[in-house]
């Protein structure tokens, strides 16, 4: 019985220091291939787009975040309380994405902002969406130039069980209107070492579009802000994204942010979506008095997102829903129209948002 005791304690020594190592051997591993994207790098186009800008044009955009194809009405998600890491079928990914560019060509906005788009990514079974997209636009007879910024980009997450393993995957920018320019530029990361090795590295994707006839640009600003740090990580990114367009609309360009801030503006009316219990994620508040001489658009008519805590359930009077999604704009644009597109979550957890404005 000594000698079992003895034998069963050294397995469970060697278990233990098996353990250990691997974990190291992950954090060095990480560390050494850890994004460590500059403060601002140039973001390549790919696909050709072939409309002019001109002052006095109505521009189309939608902006809409996608969840990498994997949160549909039968979605949750353990970071907002569910249960799954990783979409129920690779089919089912296809799916969405085969759904979302129906849409979107359907659509065939000037200018469409999309979130959470995966490129290489064990949670989207490796499916490249940006190029999906892409060719699915291509097949309509649509012609955009598309530029990918990364915001998450890891060689394995090791949490929870299973792990969410690889991501490589960020916001795209679809445009009718060939850029002069594009930028990655970096937001604010609220997460210390080793935190950060395995975590997000938000940022703004920043394209500069000539107004012809003019020495104007429209500056088209695609955004996706912190959601799960502690709140100071939203108000710095918060801050810098209102010097950006401050600075952009001093200097007389028209200037259109839009994505998921994962936050609420202010202004908006929220009575019809009152937080349904203490566990569930909530948003922040954005003041947007910080945003002087800018519009802040949010339409609190259709949520723009609802609650992954458990798969959708539209009846249920007791669901979670949220007004997360919207635009920024400078003062010389003329807004037309502006909704949030109800589209029922059956292919997101967000709905796609639609705006059309005037270059005066």
């Amino acid at each position: 019985m000594r000698k079992t005791g003895k034998m069963t304690g050294t397995i469970l020594a060697v278990i233990i220091g098996l353990a250990l190592a691997a974990a190291l051997a992950l954090l060095v591993v990480l560390t050494v291939t850890e994004y460590k994207p500059a403060d601002v790098e140039k973001v390549a186009a790919f696909g050709r787009a072939q409309k002019q800008l001109h002052a006095g044009d109505t521009i189309n955009i939608v902006s809409w975040n996608i969840g990498f194809g994997g949160l549909g009405d039968n979605a949750d998600f353990f970071m907002d309380g569910g249960k799954m890491v990783k979409p129920s079928t690779k089919e089912r990914v296809q799916e969405n994405i085969e759904a979302v560019t129906g849409f979107l060509a359907e659509e065939s906005a000037d200018i469409m902002l999309l979130q959470e788009v995966d490129e290489n990514a064990t949670h989207s079974y490796y499916l490249d969406e940006r190029t999906m997209i892409a060719l699915g636009l291509e097949r309509a007879g649509l012609s955009y130039e598309n530029r990918l910024a990364y915001n998450f980009k890891t060689l394995f997450v090791p949490y929870p069980i299973p792990p969410i393993g690889r991501v490589q995957s960020g916001q795209v920018t679809f445009s009718a209107y060939p850029s002069s320019d594009a930028e990655r530029v970096s937001l604010p990361c609220p997460f210390s070492y080793p935190v950060r090795l395995a975590n997000l590295k938000r940022c703004l994707l920043v394209n500069r579009i000539p107004v012809a006839d003019s020495d104007k640009e429209l500056v088209i600003i695609n955004l996706h802000l912190e959601a799960y740090d502690d709140g100071a990580g939203k108000e710095a990114q918060t801050r810098m994204l209102s010097e950006l367009l401050q600075e952009e609309a001093a200097k007389g360009n028209y200037v259109i942010a839009g994505g998921d801030f994962n936050q609420t503006f202010d202004t908006v009316d929220l009575s019809d979506y009152p937080m349904q219990g203490e566990n569930l994620w909530q948003p922040g508040l954005i003041d947007t008095d910080e945003f002087e001489g800018i519009q802040c658009l949010m339409d609190e008519r259709v949520p723009s997102c609802r609650s992954l805590d458990r798969a959708y359930l539209a009846d249920d009077p007791t669901f979670q829903y949220y007004i997360l999604d919207g635009y920024l704009l400078s003062d010389n644009l003329k807004v037309e129209t502006f909704e949030t597109i109800d589209l029922g979550f059956v292919n997101a957890d967000h709905n796609p948002v639609r705006l059309q404005v005037v270059v005066e």
